[in-house]
């Protein structure tokens, strides 16, 4: 059993060297092979190709912090709605605690899906994100209506660029290797300011 633990983890090692060093496209399945100390057979004993050894690497990470994403926004469009033009700020607020410190624990997990995962599923992550927050700011903005809110109209372009700015400001702190201590401070400066300028923007 330790033998079999062992010849796994000398693949997901090489696995991860190979696709830091160079991305999911342009990795050499031939090299990871050689580097795990393994036999082509042997490797595809335990994975069907790259895509599948990528997943083994990063999958895990992503659908975590994809599911407590969705589950946030589910929260808090299932606030009453007189409740959620108080709790706009905290609970994106906490969420992006969560993301810093969730992230930064599986550092460079993050690190293969947003500067080596070309090709693969997840080099769409920060967009499947946007188009979530962009669904439930439309939601917002309707409950802000139904409450008698005058909310500025908001060109859908723009409102496209803030968001994906917003997750793009974030993820750079991974992408420049930020320690944790400068993305904690970093974080909380980007959450006053996006939340601020969205208020502004929706006449709050």
């Amino acid at each position: 059993m330790q033998k079999e633990q062992t010849t796994l983890e000398n693949i997901l090692e090489a696995g991860k060297h190979e696709f830091m060093e160079k991305d999911f496209q342009t990795a050499s399945l031939r090299k990871i092979v050689r580097d795990a100390g393994v036999t082509t057979g042997a490797f595809y004993g335990y994975f069907s190709g790259k895509e599948a050894l990528f997943d083994a690497l990063v999958g895990n990470e992503y659908d975590v912090l994809m599911s407590r994403y969705k589950n946030a926004q589910q929260d808090f469009a299932n606030l009453p709605p007189e409740e959620q033009p108080d709790n706009m700020g905290k609970q994106s607020g906490d969420y992006m605690e969560y993301m810093v410190d969730y992230v930064y624990e599986h550092f460079d997990t993050f690190k293969l899906i947003l500067c080596h995962s070309e090709g693969t599923k997840y080099a769409d992550m920060i967009h499947e994100m946007v188009e979530i927050e962009v669904k439930s700011t439309h939601d917002f903005i309707d409950t802000l209506k139904s409450l008698g809110h005058n909310v500025k109209a908001i060109d859908s372009r723009l409102e496209h660029i803030l968001v994906s700015g917003m997750f793009t400001s974030f993820f750079e702190m991974v992408i420049h290797d930020m320690p944790k201590e400068q993305a904690v401070t970093f974080n909380k400066e980007l959450r006053a300011f996006y939340t601020a300028g969205w208020k502004e923007l929706m006449g709050m």
